[in-house]
């Protein structure tokens, strides 16, 4: 099996939660938050963003689009740092702890480049990387295969020699296809359990 030379690390609902349906079911209700959206295709809205375009303009101008909802599409925008939470704390300390290692350690993320830089300024170990990959700048999304083939020119790694998480299967396939090692998160004590699998970390340096 190749040596592991990087390990990549998804940044929502691997190291921060990211959870617009609970900010909206705390300050509409579930209900609300059901019909609203049902009735606006958010999560298409924040991808365009995620692709690169403007943050406030694209919030706003479906907030304008949609009157009857527009207080709460703008707070999508006004509150955003509100959706991101809660820090996902040992996977933290499992970004810090590869890096105490030495070992290189990238993002790969599906995140605007306004949003990701005000992020950044909030939750400041969203910036602890060796090299990020956010998809506001290289204006492409995962699971789009160009954005991982972009990853693997910039590095300069074969695909063998990658270690990617990500809590989306969809992503986790795409990279797998390419050749990369994987692992679907679904909590960080198996995160760290792989980590501590491929040599990367022992036991006491993984743990919570």
């Amino acid at each position: 099996m190749p040596q592991i030379e990087a390990v990549i690390f998804d940044l929502g609902n691997v190291l921060i939660g990211w959870h617009p349906e609970a900010y909206y079911d705390s300050t509409i209700g579930p209900d609300r938050r059901r019909e609203m959206f049902a009735e606006v295709d958010l999560h298409s809205m924040n991808d365009r963003v995620d692709l690169g375009e403007n943050f406030t303009e694209t919030i706003y101008k479906a907030a304008d689009e949609n009157p009857k909802w527009r207080a709460e599409i703008r707070e999508w925008h006004d509150n955003w740092i509100k959706l991101l939470t809660p820090v996902i704390t040992h996977s933290v300390t499992l970004l810090r702890a590869l890096r105490a290692k030495g070992v290189p350690v990238f993002s790969l993320t599906n995140f605007g480049a306004e949003t990701h830089a005000y992020a950044v300024t909030q939750y400041p170990f969203l910036g602890e990387f060796d090299r990020q990959y956010i998809s506001g700048h290289l204006k492409m999304i995962k699971p789009d295969p160009r954005i991982f083939a972009r990853v693997e020119e910039d590095c300069g790694l074969l695909p063998g020699h990658l270690l990617f998480t990500d809590d989306r299967a969809d992503n986790i396939a795409e990279a797998r296809k390419r050749g990369w090692n994987t692992h679907l998160f679904e909590g960080p004590q198996g995160w760290a359990d792989r980590l501590v699998a491929e040599g990367l970390l022992d036991a006491q340096e993984a743990a919570a």
